[in-house]
């Protein structure tokens, strides 16, 4: 099932960065001290291994990171495809070999010969301009089993020809996928060593916003870097499919993609997945899926070494309260059919584009996202109850899910683009809106020939070119079905019609107001 196209962890999302990876450390002492609290009572509230009783900060995340810090890995992957070398995007400076090779027109005398001359090892070596080197990433994970399973993010190891996982102590060790999930964007690794690894495990409780965490990781290249911070916000969407995200403000830069977030107990909250960030470095909002969701996710890709989801085979959108009104429906709740795929669960079932998923076995259905929740959470081949408004009325339909496909399955070819054609077509004054008969592959709707700036559906996005395919539960195959279409929904008292609309090759349904006549 689809929703809107996921976003797997790119620089912007609109015209904002989202970059890889995932602040703030506390001064506790300072704080508590602040506040007129005597320097004994803040020790007196302390656990032994150094957290905080409840409502207060620890003095120190000393002994947690003590703990947890052994588990934590460095990961470096190499898909052996020789590339240009240039300057990572932001971050520290390049690793270059000299600064003649990367300035050659730098001074004799110039402080920066003195800079790269003192620069740490691990950032030195990169090949001069016109030089060929492998392709390289860099990212984080932790250990969760003592032979070796590790945790990272699928964005981290994707195209992975070789990796490597080096612990605190710079030991390193070749490491092998053993499955990945895209839209979760967790994988998992296996150590290739017969040894006793320190691991940690995930937290069965979902923390509080507020709460303390520690995130460790390797970022751009640092590995074993600790910040801390609170949980700042539950139950992000950051446009990357249906799942949820936690919000964190500890500090979370590139590198940290993969790495774990800890709550006071040393338990695994959340995998460092992305950062919200204007400039591309840390600015105090990253994103890390919660552990539920990585701990089932890891599981399966334990056992089989991919994730089985439920498949309904249809593209949705939120029902907002434009189209809830078009619908007569008194709540904007609710998933809207834009597409059912075909061949698929759904078409076989008999839906129909335009129907309103209202509830899955009894559970109702919030909006898209909460829709393709609850249908992945099925296995694939289990029956379930969908409760569908068609037209006027409500009813249920027996489906069997499929299996969700791959993202190459789901791909689908752009079909033709058509232009419009160029007659005089016939106005529809309560749309706001010319239309033409549609031809060769807009022959099953009428095709926008004109859109009055004023009107709804011009502020809806509707324009010259798009193709009108039906409205409410009406196909348009001509204007005179569109007019049908309009004057059938005034006779229900509705003040909008819901019209579905091509717009090259993506279709959506959209609600439009009528104007009064």
């Amino acid at each position: 099932m689809d929703t809107s196209p996921a976003t797997h962890r790119v620089p912007r999302v609109g015209s904002r960065r989202l970059a890889y990876a995932s602040a703030l450390t506390g001064l506790a002492l300072a704080g508590a001290v602040g506040l007129g609290l005597p320097l004994a009572t803040v020790h007196a509230q302390l656990k032994p291994d150094g957290a905080a009783a409840v409502g207060r900060a620890p003095v120190s995340f000393a002994d947690i990171v003590d703990r947890v810090k052994p588990a934590v890995v460095s990961i470096q992957v190499t898909n052996g495809t020789p590339r240009t070398a240039q300057a990572p995007r932001s971050g520290p400076a390049p690793r270059g070999g000299s600064p003649r090779d990367l300035f050659p027109d730098l001074p004799d005398d110039h402080p920066l010969h003195e800079f790269f001359k003192n620069l740490p090892k691990e950032w030195r070596g990169m090949p001069g301009p016109g030089q060929q080197r492998p392709a390289q990433a860099q990212g984080s994970g932790f250990v969760i089993s003592a032979d070796g399973y590790v945790v990272t993010n699928n964005h981290v190891i994707d195209g992975a020809g070789k990796i490597q996982v080096s612990f605190d102590k710079d030991n390193k060790f070749e490491a092998e996928l053993i499955g990945a999930d895209q839209r979760t964007d967790i994988a998992l690794l296996k150590i290739k060593a017969s040894k006793a690894f320190p691991f940690v495990k995930f937290s069965d409780k979902t923390p509080r916003v507020g709460d303390w965490v520690v995130a460790v990781g390797n970022p751009f290249g640092l590995g074993g870097t600790v910040t801390a911070g609170i949980v700042s916000a539950q139950g992000r969407d950051i446009g990357s499919g249906p799942y949820d995200y936690m919000q964190i403000d500890a500090a979370v830069n590139r590198g940290n993609s993969g790495g774990p977030t800890f709550n006071l107990d040393g338990e695994v909250v959340g995998v460092n997945t992305a950062i919200y960030s204007p400039s591309g470095g840390n600015v105090g909002i990253a994103f890390a899926v919660p552990s539920r969701t990585a701990s089932e996710v890891v599981n399966q890709l334990k056992n089989s070494g991919s994730v089985s989801r439920g498949w309904l085979g249809v593209k949705i959108q939120n029902v907002d309260e434009d189209t809830a009104a078009s619908l007569g429906l008194s709540e904007a709740k609710g998933a809207l059919i834009t597409e059912v795929t075909i061949p698929g669960p759904a078409n076989d079932a008999g839906f129909k584009n335009g129907d309103a998923i209202l509830a899955v076995n009894g559970s109702a259905v919030a909006d898209s996202r909460d829709l393709a929740r609850q249908i992945a959470a099925f296995e694939p081949g289990a029956s379930v109850e969908v409760r569908v408004l068609r037209g006027t009325k409500e009813q249920t339909i027996s489906v069997k899910l499929g299996k969700f496909p791959s993202m190459r399955e789901l791909a689908k070819v752009d079909p033709d683009k058509t232009d419009p054609a160029q007659s005089k077509g016939t106005e529809m004054d309560q749309l706001g809106l010319t239309v033409v008969p549609g031809s060769g592959a807009n022959k099953d709707g009428v095709v926008v020939s004109e859109v009055d700036n004023g009107s709804d559906a011009a502020q809806k996005g509707i324009k010259s070119g798009d193709v009108i395919l039906a409205i409410n539960d009406l196909a348009v195959k001509s204007p005179e079905d569109l007019a049908t279409g309009i004057k059938e929904a005034a006779k229900l008292g509705r003040k909008a019609v819901l019209m579905r609309v091509k717009s090259g090759s993506e279709t959506r349904f959209i609600p439009v107001q009528l104007k009064k006549s």
